[in-house]
């Protein structure tokens, strides 16, 4: 009886025996398949990309390009059809100097005496009148600059130049005695000696020019 046992727990140890080596393979078997799979990373199947963050580029092309609108702060109320006679392009960009130099002989006063008018003799100012405060700020005899540089056109032979925001008019022609390019040379300035404005030319203090002011 007690070889009987001896030899079934024999039999018994080697199966017990055989099955842990046969799973022991198995799990070997596993980890080299594992082992030759190439690494996978979690991808979404289907990327969704932001709709509130744009890449730089498309960013750059969906926004307009902004207008080219140099001259066109000087136009004023001159119609770009108008007359230049000879003088500077409607958009207020300055041409030629010749160009300049002939509008102005244009509006030379042949007799300045005969031909000048104060506003009075002109029936009143009724142009626009620039506000007090601002007047004291730019204008008058202590404010001068030079007209050639500025915004410029010729309306009807007469010029009309940008200062201070404003369209200024030449309406009067200018005396013949003055040199030929005081509007290159000369200082100028604007006052309103209480009939209407006026141009002066610091040389010839004494020679009011009839202008006229607008937007």
């Amino acid at each position: 009886m007690k070889r009987v046992t001896v030899i079934s727990a024999t039999i018994l140890s080697l199966l017990i025996g055989a099955a842990s080596v046969a799973n022991a393979q198995h799990d070997q078997q596993g980890n080299d398949r594992d082992k030759s799979k190439p690494a996978q990373t979690s991808q979404p199947a289907h990327p969704v990309q932001s709709t509130h963050q744009q890449p730089a580029a498309r960013q750059m092309q969906s926004q307009p390009r902004p207008q080219q609108t140099y001259g066109g702060a000087f136009h004023g109320g001159v119609q770009l059809n108008g007359p230049t006679n000879g003088g500077v392009h409607h958009s207020g960009v300055p041409q030629h100097q010749e160009q300049v130099r002939s509008g102005f002989v244009q509006s030379r006063a042949g007799s300045w005496k005969n031909e000048h008018q104060n506003w009075s003799q002109r029936g009143g100012y009724n142009g626009y009148r620039i506000p007090d405060a601002r007047f004291r700020l730019y204008f008058g005899h202590d404010h001068f600059f030079r007209i050639y540089g500025l915004p410029l056109v010729f309306v009807g032979g007469q010029p009309r130049f940008q200062y201070d925001g404003y369209w200024v008019t030449i309406v009067d022609p200018w005396p013949e005695s003055w040199g030929p390019n005081w509007f290159e040379t000369d200082d100028v300035y604007l006052d309103n000696t209480g009939d209407g404005y006026y141009l002066y030319d610091r040389n010839y203090p004494d020679i009011p020019i009839a202008v006229t002011v607008s937007f």
